[in-house]
């Protein structure tokens, strides 16, 4: 099977949550096969760099769908554990039309789950709208989970932890605000690693940070072990077309033990199950009645705190 590491936008630390992620399996497996969404060239430096295996780009765009699927299933087949970089937000594309040639877009062809990483420095209940709004956005698309990141305080944790949970969403990592890994990037993206002297150094703090963070016994079967209980928003219709469509494609190269979970023992939840809030049932509240917050009176949640603070480019 395989994972898709997606953000809600760029920049909210999708490539450290990658990178993390990458360093760990290496440190179990050391045979961890890696991809990008996209033409990019520096990210892909980095995986290769941790990972000891070249990292492949999957860009409809400048080849095809098809290659796309035949570039992750032959490369893919010998590796422990697999996994795909997102490129900008989820479902940023070619246009603005379509999620052609978006993380979206790949992640349905190659029929994987996403792992969604979300910034929450600023906000806290709002953090509820938006992993709302992208899990059900489009309802062809899985979600294995999320991964907070740049989380403040423990107050701030309990305040995610408690807006999210109405939504049965697993949460799969947790990163909080440091300055302690730091790469530096410039106009094109993060600098390439032939220019990073103690790269290494990072790559281990890398991987103790991906030994910490993450939920391991939930991730594990997602990149390559048995089962996963990922959340499939497809409807079965939409399910049943993608399945015959499957078998006239012939099946695809796996990870070891990466078979996919079938709704009969795990139930889809559908977007119907989360409604959206409409405003006939929640009136506007008017700036007149409720003057705006300065930031001498608003919470704690933006306030700097020790913790993990990721800053690479995602």
């Amino acid at each position: 099977m395989g994972l898709v590491v997606a953000g809600e936008r760029s920049g909210v630390g999708k490539t450290t949550v990658t990178l993390a992620l990458l360093a760990a399996l290496q440190r179990r497996s050391g045979s961890v096969q890696s991809f990008k969404v996209g033409p990019d060239y520096i990210d892909p430096m980095f995986h290769t760099q941790v990972t000891g295996r070249p990292c492949r780009n999957l860009d409809p765009v400048l080849t095809s769908e098809a290659y796309v699927q035949h570039c992750f299933a032959k490369h893919s087949q010998d590796a422990s554990h697999t996994l795909v970089e997102g490129v900008m937000g989820l479902f940023d594309g070619a246009s603005g039309s379509e999620d052609w040639a978006s993380t979206a877009h790949i992640a349905r062809l190659l029929d994987l789950p996403i792992l969604l990483v979300l910034d929450c420095s600023r906000l806290s209940r709002s953090i509820a709208a938006i992993a709302h709004g992208y899990t059900t956005f489009d309802p062809r698309l899985q979600f294995a989970g999320l991964v907070l990141n740049r989380v403040g305080s423990d107050r701030h944790l309990a305040l995610l932890q408690s807006a999210l949970a109405p939504l049965n969403i697993p949460i799969l990592g947790i990163l909080h605000r440091d300055d302690g890994i730091t790469l530096p990037d410039r106009h094109l993206g993060l600098i390439p690693t032939a220019e990073l002297p103690h790269f290494n150094t990072i790559v281990d703090q890398l991987a103790q940070l991906g030994e910490q963070c993450f939920d391991w016994p939930a991730l594990l079967p997602y990149l390559g072990g048995e089962g996963g209980n990922f959340i499939d928003r497809r409807d079965a219709e939409t399910q049943r077309e993608e399945g015959e469509g499957e078998k006239g494609r012939g099946e695809r190269g796996k990870g070891k033990g990466g078979d996919h979970i079938h709704s009969s023992t795990h139930p889809l939840i559908h977007p119907s199950t989360h409604p959206p809030i409409h405003s006939s049932t929640h009136p506007l509240i008017h700036s007149s009645t409720h003057p705006p917050i300065h930031p001498s009176t608003d919470s704690d949640c933006d306030r700097p705190r020790s913790g993990l603070q990721l800053l690479l480019r995602g």
